[in-house]
């Protein structure tokens, strides 16, 4: 008896040691292949199948092959500490969790920072749970110790949702405004950022008075940032 409870200790530490391995084996490769799906992606595509509808859009395009104001509007929109911390704003995630538990404010989703976000965006399921984004900040946590912050940001930029089911910087220059993502301009890049918040509802290419207000701010945060401000993580301004 006493051994076979002993076998299914470590069969059970096994289990939880492969689990918590996980992340880390998943990403290894990603720092250097592209993602070929995210589970939003995947989410996105079934729901287009079981209606019938065409599926999402995405193609990876190489940061080098951005125009250099995009990484610099999502920064400035996103998270502006992005070059400096280790996956979290511990300042904004205090403050986020005390508007949520006063029940004020939008605290899960303004506590989570660019790395926070490709973490839920490459593996996890939409929502606000506290389970959820206590897996996110794991997977955060390896992502940070894995990758270089220059794989984080270009590849943020690439599986974000940035409307409908657009994905990632180069699909959504094509669809939404007809060029390449290197020919975006600074109005465009602001505005491709400024629809991240809610992209299922927000219109880069035909922006509402919220969407415009939106783009002006970003647009003050990039100049206040300056071109320069990406180069410590090695991409070029």
């Amino acid at each position: 008896m006493k051994q076979g409870r002993q076998r299914h200790l470590r069969q059970l530490l096994v289990v939880v040691a492969v689990l918590l391995l996980l992340p880390a084996v998943i990403l290894l490769p990603l720092r250097w292949l592209p993602p070929p799906f995210t589970a939003y992606m995947l989410r996105v595509q079934l729901q287009a199948w079981q209606a019938g509808d065409e599926g999402i859009d995405y193609h990876w395009v190489d940061i080098t092959h951005m125009a250099p104001c995009m990484p610099l509007a999502v920064v400035a929109a996103e998270d502006q500490t992005f070059p400096f911390h280790r996956g979290f704003a511990w300042v904004g995630l205090r403050d986020a969790l005390v508007d949520n538990l006063n029940g004020t404010g939008d605290g899960l989703r303004g506590a989570s920072t660019i790395s926070q976000q490709t973490a839920k965006n490459l593996f996890l399921w939409p929502g606000r749970s506290y389970v959820r984004k206590a897996i996110e900040g794991y997977i955060t946590l390896w992502l940070e110790l894995l990758w270089p912050k220059r794989r984080i940001l270009e590849t943020y930029l690439n599986i974000a949702q940035f409307g409908g089911r657009v994905f990632g910087v180069g699909a959504a220059a094509r669809r939404l405004f007809g060029v390449s993502a290197a020919q975006l301009s600074r109005n465009q890049c602001a505005a491709l950022a400024a629809v991240l918040p809610a992209p299922d509802h927000l219109n880069a290419a035909a922006p509402s008075a919220y969407v415009r207000s939106r783009i002006r701010w970003i647009r003050q945060q990039m100049r206040q940032l300056g071109s320069d401000y990406l180069a410590v993580i090695g991409v070029a301004g």
